[in-house]
């Protein structure tokens, strides 16, 4: 039809592009990092794990023909971040993508909780996030290009899930929803999307351990899909939400539930 550019592979090209991944040693960061690889991203790889998780999430890259920079950061630590962000662009070039995936979960009843069990967890999963955002907004801003932000929250910041005594999760991750939404509005007239991903049961390593089967088969019963989802389905989602085929996307929370919030 005469007047139509359509090239829609091409939104979902990231060739070019430098992206930053915090929790890309495992889980759903792990996989959403080396998706973004397959994608043509170059990858900065960010996480406080000691063991080899950093090292395989490198491997799987280099073998996509990318190329990446692996950092032990501690997400609340601001100059740690700000160092990352200035090797990354050092090694890899101007950092346009972000998905800030590094987050921790536990469970205690409201009235048991110690404060400090409450204060890392918020600590990792809000203020991580902040800051991880600001470092990487700092940069973008400064080289002109603007960018695009993904922060997994999770379904949990807009239900509360039947069983599980986590009031401080549940309230680290409505932070994160509304935070990105917060900032999206902040830098929406300055080139740069901030949006988030709030995924349903997932079965990450934390929750396929041995010792969860029983709260797992839960986990399913309770989900219309009758499973969890696997990591990968969240590399789509991530992938569409930095991209340009979401270029009109900003401040949006994308729900990966298998349909739990529709009961």
């Amino acid at each position: 039809m005469d007047g139509i550019k359509l090239n829609a592979p091409a939104l979902f090209d990231l060739s070019g592009r430098v992206a930053l991944v915090t929790g890309a040693g495992s889980g759903i960061g792990q996989r959403i990092a080396m998706g973004l690889a397959q994608c043509g991203a170059d990858v900065a790889l960010l996480d406080r794990r000691t063991d080899d998780g950093l090292a395989q999430t490198a491997a799987f890259i280099a073998e996509a023909g990318r190329k990446s920079v692996q950092i032990a950061t501690d997400v609340t630590r601001a100059e740690a971040l700000a160092e990352a962000v200035t090797r990354t662009e050092a090694e890899l070039g101007p950092l346009r993508l972000a998905v800030n995936a590094a987050g921790i979960a536990n469970a205690a009843p409201c009235e048991e909780m110690p404060e400090d069990q409450y204060q890392t967890l918020m600590d990792i999963n809000m203020k991580g996030v902040w800051l991880s955002c600001q470092a990487e907004a700092r940069a973008m801003l400064a080289h002109g290009q603007g960018g695009s932000i993904v922060n997994i929250a999770s379904m949990s910041g807009v239900i509360v899930n039947r069983g599980l005594d986590q009031v401080h999760y549940n309230t680290s991750k409505a932070g994160v929803i509304h935070m990105s939404k917060s900032m999206a509005m902040e830098w929406v007239g300055r080139g740069i999307r901030v949006n988030s991903i709030s995924p349903g049961y997932t079965a990450t390593p934390m929750n396929t351990r041995p010792e969860m089967v029983h709260q797992t088969r839960e986990f399913e019963s309770q989900t219309p899909m009758q499973r969890m989802a696997d990591v990968d389905e969240m590399v789509g989602p991530a992938v569409f939400l930095l991209s340009e085929a979401a270029s009109y996307c900003t401040g949006v929370d994308l729900l990966v539930d298998g349909g739990f919030c529709c009961w």
